[in-house]
C-alpha cells in the first residue's frame, strides 16, 4: 500500500499525533513493508520516530509517537501503567445484552498463528483483558442487525477488542480472522488518544473520526 503524506494532528520536538491509515503497519516488521515510522521520519525530516503504542495493521484512527528517546521512555512507562487513555470505535454484528459494560477476560496469545484466545482464569502465558464499552446506536443493515459502540481499553493485549466481543458472539464486522462473515474492512477505529505531555505535563486530547464507508455511514 502506497500512502505518500499523513494526516498531523500535532507536532512538536518530542512527540507526533497522527492519523494511521488503514493497512499500514504501526512499526517496521521483517516484511519490509511500508510502515508509519518511516513514512513519518520522511514527511517530518525526523532522524527518530518511536513507537508507543501499537494499532493493528488494518485498524485505522488516532496514534501518538515519540521523537527522542526520553519521551519515549516516559510515555512508554505510562502505557504500562495504564496512564494512557485509549477509546476505540467499533461495529459489531448482533446488539450487547447491556448498554454498558466491563469485560474482563484472560487471553492467550498463539504466537505461531498470531491469534489470541479468551481461556478460562489464569494460566501459564495467559494475561487479563479488560475493557468498559457503551452502546452507541443498533440498526438492521443488509448484513442485518449491527451496533456501534464505543470502547475504553484498561489493558492492551493483542486483538483485544477483537477477541473478547468474539468470544460473545459479536464479531467485528469484517473480521474474519475472528469469526465476521461480513465480508469488508474490519471495522475498528482508534477514536481518542489522551496523554500527558512527556516533556511540559500537559494532558494531551485528540480525537478523530471514522471513515463515511460502510457500515460506518450507517451511523
Amino acid at each position: 500500500m502506497r500512502v505518500d503524506k499523513i494526516e498531523i494532528l500535532h507536532f512538536d520536538k518530542d512527540v507526533i499525533v497522527c492519523i494511521k491509515p488503514v493497512g499500514i503497519l504501526s512499526q517496521g516488521d521483517a516484511s519490509g513493508a511500508v510502515n508509519l515510522p518511516d513514512i513519518l521520519k520522511k514527511q517530518t525530516n525526523s532522524y527518530y520516530v518511536e513507537v508507543v503504542h501499537r494499532l493493528d495493521r488494518p485498524v485505522g484512527g488516532v496514534m501518538v509517537f515519540a521523537r527522542n528517546k526520553k519521551a519515549a521512555a516516559k510515555l512508554t512507562e505510562d502505557v504500562k501503567n495504564r496512564n494512557f487513555g485509549k477509546e476505540y470505535y467499533a461495529i459489531v454484528s448482533g446488539k450487547p445484552e447491556k448498554e454498558q459494560d466491563r469485560l474482563v477476560d484472560w487471553l492467550f496469545k498463539d504466537k505461531v498463528h498470531c491469534k489470541s484466545f479468551v481461556v478460562k482464569g489464569e494460566r501459564k502465558g495467559a494475561k487479563e483483558a479488560i475493557l468498559d464499552y457503551s452502546l452507541i446506536a443498533s440498526k438492521e443493515t443488509k448484513d442485518g442487525l449491527l451496533s456501534k459502540v464505543l470502547v475504553k481499553l484498561h489493558t492492551g493485549r493483542t486483538h483485544q477488542i477483537r477477541v473478547q466481543f468474539s468470544s460473545r458472539k459479536m464479531p467485528l464486522v469484517g473480521d474474519g480472522k475472528y469469526g465476521s462473515k461480513i465480508n469488508n474492512d474490519l471495522s475498528l477505529w482508534s477514536h481518542k488518544i489522551e496523554f500527558t505531555h512527556p516533556k511540559t505535563k500537559q494532558l494531551m486530547t485528540f480525537t478523530a473520526e471514522p471513515p463515511r464507508s460502510y457500515p460506518w455511514n450507517q451511523f
